[in-house]
């Protein structure tokens, strides 16, 4: 077919009713750029034309990404400048294109499409990969379908997770500096969490989402803590005990594989929540609120370190992004910083500070990003070809929707505070910047 790729632009600009803002390679070799599309920025290419066929039939986000996942669009030059470039077609509309299998009565439209659908080749499309999360059980947020969520995201490889992550396996956002590592920003995280739940020898904590133990050992060693970690992946508890065992902490930390609902042996003086409550859903927030509350003694400390995102005009209208549900964090969600707040307090929390460090997350993701290029041959054979796409997208893509303001990331000092109203909170808890 010659100059596949000017046909596929024309069509591409007729269809999403405005220009493509990058140069596009086509299978055939050809490349085309729309007009002030210069020849030095990245390309989007498409493989096969089996991506077409899944675009057609999954119209939006879901048709791209398993596209992407298959390896039959790929992206030559800087992924964040593509992706930055694309983002007012893929999110600030919402995701959504125009269905090519809807009935549209623009005569121009139903020709584009009929003319794609002839380049695309005979539908049906291919299946999805196999890395989409398919057959959930239970209804959203049971205890038996977190499991399975929570295992199709952190149970591919600890191998793999330390590739990505480093030696630190902190997998949430670090705290920067100026001109700090990813294992100084990690560690500088965990200390500054440690700091503001005021942690003091002997004191009980619970670290809910453990995570690889990272946490624990930081509140354990540094400060002498009794420290609880809960997680539902099987993979991160064994790897977070034989950590402990090496530090020579077992004696302070104990690691269950167990749902944050069924920890029934409080109280305790602090609860750390570090990028787990994304996972708990909008309809049990409250009973996640209500159950940490009842967990701490009174005067104690919760510390939820959450990302969230902007709020929608019509909050009815939010709907889950249909890549992330479909690869990443399946049934996760996000809520805006101020329904999180709200929810703490109507759990009877004394909200005493919030820390909002968007613009670090971008900062960790790109190191993220980076380690998994630098060794991009063996993350492969780690996991499968799909998931290390899976990871690169997600990551570079979250790290874009921080820095333009689309998502944040949060941290909520609460006090469980007592009758006599004294939350243990200095007077001057932060220092600013003159």
């Amino acid at each position: 077919m010659a100059d596949a790729a000017s046909r596929l632009t024309t069509l591409a600009e007729e269809l999403l009713g405005g220009p493509l803002p990058v140069r596009l390679r086509a299978w055939d070799g050809s490349e085309a750029a729309p007009p002030g599309v210069g020849a030095s920025g990245p390309v989007l290419i498409v493989r096969d034309r089996r991506a077409l066929r899944r675009m057609i039939w999954k119209p939006g986000e879901l048709g791209l990404a398993r596209a992407w996942v298959a390896g039959e669009l790929d992206v030559e030059g800087d992924l964040y400048e593509l992706l930055d470039r694309l983002s007012g077609l893929l999110w600030e509309r919402g995701g959504e294109t125009r269905s090519l299998l809807d009935s549209v009565r623009d005569p121009g439209l139903r020709a584009a499409a009929r003319a794609l659908l002839r380049i695309a080749g005979p539908l049906p499309p291919p299946q999805p990969p196999a890395e989409e999360m398919r057959g959930r059980h239970g209804s959203r947020h049971s205890r038996r379908r977190d499991r399975q969520a929570i295992s199709h995201h952190y149970d591919v490889g600890n191998d793999f997770y330390a590739l990505v992550l480093g030696p630190s396996m902190v997998y949430s956002c670090a705290y920067w500096t100026e001109n700090g590592t990813l294992e100084d920003a990690q560690r500088d995280k965990l200390d500054v969490i440690a700091r503001k739940l005021h942690l003091q020898e002997g004191d009980r904590l619970l670290d809910v989402g453990c995570g690889w133990g990272s946490m624990a050992i930081h509140a354990a060693r540094e400060y002498g803590a009794r420290v609880v970690g809960v997680t539902l992946s099987r993979e991160q508890a064994a790897f977070a005990r034989k950590r402990i065992a090496e530090e020579g902490l077992a004696d302070l930390i104990e690691i269950r594989v167990q749902d944050y609902r069924d920890v029934t042996d409080g109280p305790y003086d602090a609860i750390s929540s570090i990028g787990m409550a994304e996972h708990v859903g909008a309809v049990q927030y409250r009973e996640y609120a209500d159950t940490l509350y009842g967990l701490l003694k009174p005067g104690g400390r919760l510390l939820n370190h959450q990302i969230s995102r902007r709020p929608e005009p019509d909050e009815g209208a939010y709907e889950v992004d249909a890549f992330i549900d479909a690869y990443v964090f399946p049934d996760g969600e996000l809520a805006p910083m101020g329904r999180t707040l709200t929810t703490l307090e109507d759990a009877g929390f004394e909200v005493r500070d919030v820390e909002a460090i968007r613009e670090h997350y971008a900062l960790t993701l790109r190191r993220w990003v980076a380690n998994l290029e630098g060794d991009w041959e063996r993350a492969v054979r780690l996991t499968s070809p799909g998931r290390a796409r899976i990871w690169r997208l997600y990551m570079a893509a979250s790290a874009v929707s921080f820095e333009r303001n689309r998502i944040g990331v949060n941290q909520f000092l609460a006090v469980k505070t007592p009758v006599s109203g004294k939350s243990g909170t200095a007077l001057r808890p932060r220092v600013w910047q003159e």
